[in-house]
């Protein structure tokens, strides 16, 4: 009896071919070629810059609850930033910008899915590897490149970028505009490029590997949502993320090489004695919102496909509507790259223009509202396994209802003039894809956390983590819809210089405070997930009874995923609780007894539900 397997060309490869060349250290941690490991070193390097960003987010939080406070610590922190414990107001602004940049981009664009895209694309589809390793080597470098770029800026005279982390002209294209239009810019830009073209590799491999190394009977109607949503992740960017790249060309132009794309009159009139005009600072806001807008489902979709496997594998039930899931992905794909000018209500647009954004804006909530119904029907009366990972997900869930209805204050133009630029859009924007964006990233940590390192994180820990960093989430961002509803701009370095704005003193106090207890509970994570690589229970080989197929590989370090031959596909990823069924699950590399080989050669079937590791199954060929 033998393991009946087979490669994306039907042939047979034999273990040595791919488990046994010698790798040295560099070769194996570092300047790696698997799709494992690169998928560590961008979560690793994702939860570092998430960090940074996170401590920069209570800096400028406690400048904000306590403007008149001086906090000694922060020269020791800062430096010259925090002279005699004052926050100072030019790198607030920076803190900002660099903080939005981080978050947006080094962890939710790269952590998320560079990780999981990586991990997870080969492994579900039945692939030995990306379709290019070197490319998906070169994908990671360029990120890690960018990020050190970025962070070096907060060393440079007049510090880093300070245009907020869009970056709008005239304060981004006018080098002496103020003390962070300086160097620190110019660094923000360059990191922005070697970022962009990390996701133009990354994508390209991402899109080839689906399309084209998918094992035997694994069908597109067979691929597990994750895999659809990652697809769809990386048309997106590799549609979208050019134009980032030649807006920001052109800001490098007008900067160093005299040109006026972004430059009008009123700006030349504004900096005094520049004679370059005929451009305009709306072009940009154009060219960045054609990416702006997208990369917000950049960052959801990836999130939604893990949460997507994490439900169905947690309530033992079948996904419900899984072809809705893929209908609903493709039309926010669609969508997402016809409603960018809902950010630019307040430029004087033509109204007419402005209704059809508006239109766009508000239809993007029917797809939404399909997957988040999806949702909500697998969990109706399934047996629910609350694992952390399904906690998680359960909560993205949480904030994708929550901070989407407000999108729908946002999306309408005439309520928009009177909310933009105020903290309702930091809520909007922070609950629907930074809180949602964050669930879905730690739901798929704890979910894949066996896969990648071969061993359990700490339950009890988790459980902390969760409710911790969901009650302070909430706690953090549902006050700011009635500071936003109030009128209370963003961006500010203290509300206290207008006396309508006192009475919400103590609500930004009460949202620094939530801010640090959030905090304090990621140290809780940090210890569970780097002590847990050490000093976790060893996982067994499929420790959730999943279907998909990265659970029939061993996690043992292998060049080609599969020791043998790579298992073929019977059947969908979501056969749980199947009328008939020993078990409550059937992996899918489970045949059923009568059903049709993949080559259409004839079989006997041998296979014991109890013991899924790997499929029994007797072949002549074999």
């Amino acid at each position: 009896m033998s393991t009946h397997t087979a490669n994306t060309d039907g042939t047979n490869h034999d273990a040595h071919d791919h488990g046994h060349h010698h790798e040295t250290f560099i070769s194996k941690y570092v300047f790696s070629m698997d799709h494992k490991m690169i998928a560590k070193q961008f979560l690793i390097t994702g939860i570092i810059m998430g960090v940074i960003g996170m401590m920069m987010s209570l800096i400028f939080r406690l400048q904000l609850a306590y403007p008149d406070m001086k906090f000694p610590f922060l020269e020791s922190v800062i430096g010259q930033w925090g002279k005699d414990g004052k926050l100072d107001p030019n790198f607030y602004l920076a803190l900002i910008t660099i903080h939005g940049t981080i978050m947006v981009f080094y962890v939710l664009t790269a952590g998320l899915s560079g990780t999981f895209s990586n991990l997870l694309i080969p492994l579900q589809v039945g692939a030995r590897d990306m379709a290019s390793p070197f490319m998906n080597m070169l994908s990671y470098w360029f990120f890690f490149l960018s990020s050190i770029v970025l962070l070096s800026s907060l060393f440079v005279d007049g510090g880093p970028a300070s245009a907020g982390w869009t970056v709008y002209p005239p304060l981004s294209a006018l080098p002496k505009a103020i003390p962070g239009s300086g160097t620190g810019m110019t660094l923000w830009l360059v990191a922005i490029i070697l970022f962009i073209a990390s996701a133009l590799l990354g994508g390209i491999n991402y899109i080839t590997t689906v399309l084209n190394m998918r094992t035997k009977g694994m069908k597109m109607t067979r691929m597990p949502l994750t895999i659809w949503a990652f697809f769809i992740t990386a048309v997106l960017g590799l549609l979208s993320f050019p134009v980032l790249l030649g807006a920001g060309l052109l800001l490098i132009f007008d900067r160093s090489f005299g040109t006026s794309f972004y430059l009008n009159e009123i700006v030349a009139e504004l900096a005094g004695g520049i004679e370059r005009v005929g451009g305009s600072p709306v072009l940009y806001q154009h060219l960045f919102w054609f990416l702006g807008h997208p990369e917000v489902y950049i960052i959801l979709l990836p999130a939604l496909g893990i949460t997507s496997e994490v439900i169905a594998t947690n309530s033992r039930k079948p996904i419900f509507g899984y072809r809705a899931m893929i209908g609903s992905i493709l039309a926010i794909a669609f969508l997402s790259f016809i409603v960018w000018g809902h950010h630019m209500f307040i430029t004087g647009m033509n109204p007419f223009l402005g209704s059809v954004f508006m239109l766009g804006t508000l239809i993007i909530a029917v797809p939404s509202a399909v997957k988040t119904f999806n949702y909500l029907a697998t969990l109706w009366k399934g047996n629910l396994h609350l694992t952390p990972a399904m906690m998680f997900a359960i909560g993205l869930v949480s904030f994708f209802i929550s901070g989407g209805l407000t999108g729908i204050y946002l999306g309408n133009a005439a309520l928009d003039i009177n909310l933009h630029d105020t903290y309702f859009v930091v809520a909007h924007f922070h609950l629907v894809m930074g809180s949602a964006a964050i669930f879905g990233m730690l739901s798929g940590i704890y979910h894949w956390f066996p896969r990648m390192f071969g061993r359990m994180m700490n339950n009890t820990l988790g459980y902390i983590h969760f409710w911790l960093t969901l009650i302070s989430a909430y706690c953090v961002f549902f006050p700011m819809h009635f500071m936003g509803l109030a009128g209370v701009p963003r961006r500010y370095y203290a509300n206290t210089a207008y006396d309508q704005f006192n009475v919400f003193v103590d609500m930004n106090q009460f949202v620094t405070i939530a801010a640090i207890i959030g905090g304090a509970a990621q140290l809780l994570f940090l210890i569970n997930f780097f002590g847990s690589i050490f000093k976790g229970k060893r996982a067994p080989q499929n420790p959730w009874n999943s279907n998909t197929l990265e659970w029939t590989a061993p996690v043992k370090h292998i060049h080609g995923n599969w020791p043998g031959d790579i298992p073929y596909v019977y059947r969908w990823p979501y056969d749980y609780s199947k009328p008939g069924s020993e078990l409550d699950y059937i992996p899918q590399d489970i045949p059923d007894a009568d059903q049709t080989d993949p080559l259409d050669e004839p079989k006997a079937v041998h296979f014991d539900l109890k013991n899924t590791t790997m499929p029994l199954v007797e072949n002549k060929k074999a």
